[in-house]
């Protein structure tokens, strides 16, 4: 296994433990399973796709999530060399998540 597959891995592994205080379930997916392919991280109500290295593309990253997703809202989780981790997703996901109601004060009317 190449150094940047393994780190790959282990960032994956990492995320799903990162993830398992807010669901219990969480864990690596198995990438594929009879030919479909499956989130990076399973057990959430999210499409989780991991993407780690020296610069991270974050649109593919959501393009291939977004085709890939079984219609659960898609979340990105990327980490460039040396930088803090990103969380990505759509603006319509995001905004249904605060209009649902995250304890965040409400957006302001223009």
């Amino acid at each position: 296994m190449t150094n940047s597959r393994r780190k790959g891995h282990n960032f994956e592994r990492a995320t799903a433990i990162a993830l398992k205080e807010l669901w219990p379930e969480a864990k690596r997916g198995q990438q594929y399973v009879s030919g479909n392919e499956q989130p990076d991280v399973d057990g959430t109500p999210y499409w989780v796709e991991c993407k780690c290295g020296k610069r991270t593309n974050i649109k593919a990253a959501v393009k291939q999530a977004t085709e890939a997703s079984d219609g659960r809202p898609i979340v990105v989780i990327s980490k460039n060399d040396r930088e803090p981790v990103l969380v990505t997703m759509l603006y319509g996901d995001w905004h249904g998540l605060h209009k649902r109601g995250t304890g965040l004060p409400e957006a302001e009317e223009d």
